[in-house]
């Protein structure tokens, strides 16, 4: 979900920045950030503490972070080609479903005023804090792909419809650990890096996604065609 479909990342980063501030600290940079995305809060939270050094435990730096984050949520956006995406593949029959490392509180924050877009995911949403992934397997673990997929076999079970196997099933990322949860997965990666992400890799992206998906600058960019929808 974050700077996959919507803009969150961007926001996150200026929240960080702003908290790194009152600190003396920062700003946020990219060689850091890189290894925040996708990962669950309370991992993001200690690389955090540990690289910035800062004077706080893991839930002092969630309390202020939250603070910080609570007025920002509203300038969430969709990114370029996301909403036409989804709204395309619902409107086929195409199974959906979204895989998020944020907890369902911040889910909810997040998207509440982009429910014409959520909603085609309908019941099929895993956050970070969904029971059905087991303590410590977030990201990059691929528990959270098999929750999704779960979800959609159970609804197409009750439809008389057989199942979908994770091999058959696209993964769109934005984050390192969430490129490498789907590998582990063995779903095949849509992985649409931030330009700044690249600029960090340096090339690297290609070792890490192997022959195990594509890189894209944008889900404008998404060849439907290339996968038969």
């Amino acid at each position: 979900m974050d700077g996959t479909i919507i803009n969150t990342e961007d926001l996150y980063t200026e929240a960080t920045t702003e908290l790194l501030e009152r600190y003396g600290k920062g700003p946020l940079t990219w060689d850091v950030k890189i290894r925040l995305q996708g990962r669950p809060g309370p991992e993001s939270m200690k690389i955090m503490i540990e690289e910035y050094d800062l004077p706080l435990t893991i839930e002092e730096f969630s309390q202020v972070a939250l603070e910080i984050q609570a007025d920002k949520w509203h300038r969430s956006r969709f990114l370029p080609g996301a909403l036409e995406l989804v709204e395309y593949l619902y409107n086929k029959n195409i199974p959906i479903a979204l895989g998020t490392s944020s907890n369902k509180i911040n889910f909810e924050r997040k998207t509440k005023h982009l429910d014409h877009g959520f909603k085609y995911f309908t019941h099929h949403i895993v956050t970070g804090d969904d029971p059905r992934i087991p303590t410590g397997r977030g990201k990059p673990n691929p528990d959270i792909w098999f929750a999704c997929l779960d979800s959609i076999n159970a609804h197409r079970k009750l439809q008389g419809l057989d199942e979908i196997l994770i091999e058959e099933c696209l993964v769109f990322e934005d984050g390192i650990p969430g490129v490498v949860s789907g590998i582990a997965a063995k779903a095949h990666v849509i992985w649409i890096p931030d330009v700044n992400a690249l600029e960090v890799l340096n090339g690297e992206e290609h070792n890490i996604i192997g022959t195990n998906g594509e890189i894209l600058t944008s889900l404008e960019h998404f060849d439907k065609a290339k996968y038969s929808l």
